[in-house]
């Protein structure tokens, strides 16, 4: 399957993904990136800290918007080009977060579409909010 060409998505298109984040995410992340900064993985420091638990890494978060470009919007064969990202709250482990995207610009001749990107936690609180720009697959059949 591959995802929208250019000419098959309108301004104003959305789409989201949603996902309860467990422990187990939070240090797997960990373990893939190599960030183990203690305000993710030590609760006995996150005790200390602002936040007085653990908080969960922006960039993972940040992740499921990637996962909305690659399975549905655009879809499969989608490049991420930019992103611009303000994170406006913590999410903590247990929250359940709803990545959004919608389409606010097309520029056809460069085949570049621009997105408006936020992620909710469950109370509909913004963790973050930003601006991505992706290059839809030219070889789509839609």
């Amino acid at each position: 399957m591959i995802g929208k060409k250019i000419d098959a998505i309108r301004l104003g298109d959305k789409a989201e993904f949603g996902k309860t984040v467990s422990e187990s995410d939070v240090y797997l992340y960990a373990g893939l990136t190599g960030d183990l900064n203690p305000a993710h993985v030590n609760e006995e420091y996150a005790k200390k800290t602002f936040f007085k638990t653990r908080i969960v890494h922006g960039m993972l978060s940040a992740g499921f918007i990637s996962t909305i470009f690659g399975t549905k919007l655009p879809g499969p064969g989608t490049i991420y080009l930019r992103q611009v990202i303000e994170f406006a709250a913590p999410v903590y482990i247990g929250d359940t977060i709803t990545a959004s995207v919608e389409v606010v610009g097309i520029n056809v001749e460069k085949n570049r579409v621009t997105f408006k990107t936020l992620c909710v936690n469950q109370e509909g609180k913004e963790v973050l909010a930003g601006e991505a720009v992706v290059s839809p697959p030219k070889d789509a059949k839609n």
